[in-house]
């Protein structure tokens, strides 16, 4: 049923888990199948970017934790954004052997989230200090309120702010 080429591996720390993580995020790309990280369909960093963009974490995926610290919230020691660089950076490396490879004129990551680098630092270190309640785009959160029938957006402003 599996090719000989699938295997079972163990890995034993942060540098193997972000490799692996990175080799198969960007499979599509070598593939070219897909332009951009965040459009390979069945990644999970296209996961990751589409709940980014809403200022989540997929449920469904382990989270990332951030830096490394004595009392460490379950999730993997490093911050998502130093992964979709990783990924970037890795992405623009040119190989021999592979069909494809990220464009080295596509704008970063970030901009085409359309996301501002102190934003996301914001967002992804003082998500529970900035946001209470629902988060998204400026244009869901009007939907969502709407749909509920809630007159008042505590968010708005923050979100308007962090994520238009």
């Amino acid at each position: 049923m599996w090719d000989g080429c699938f295997k079972s591996q163990a890995l034993l720390d942060e540098a193997a888990l972000a490799a692996c993580m990175a080799y198969v995020d960007l499979n599509p790309i070598r593939a070219k199948m897909a332009d951009t990280p965040e459009t390979s369909d069945y990644t999970s960093v296209k996961t990751r970017c589409e709940h980014a963009k809403e200022g989540k974490q997929p449920k469904q995926l382990a989270r990332f934790a951030g830096s490394p610290r004595k009392h460490m919230p379950k999730g993997m020691p490093f911050e998502l954004k130093s992964y979709l660089e990783l990924v970037e950076l890795t992405g623009r490396c040119m190989r021999a052997d592979k069909r494809g490879a990220l464009n080295p004129i596509n704008s970063p990551i970030l901009d085409r989230l359309n996301i501002a680098p102190e934003n996301w630092q914001k967002l992804t270190t003082q998500f529970t200090k900035v946001f209470h309640g629902a988060v998204g785009r400026p244009q869901k959160l009007d939907n969502y309120c709407a749909s509920l029938e809630i007159k008042r957006r505590a968010n708005y402003k923050q979100c308007e702010r962090l994520l238009a």
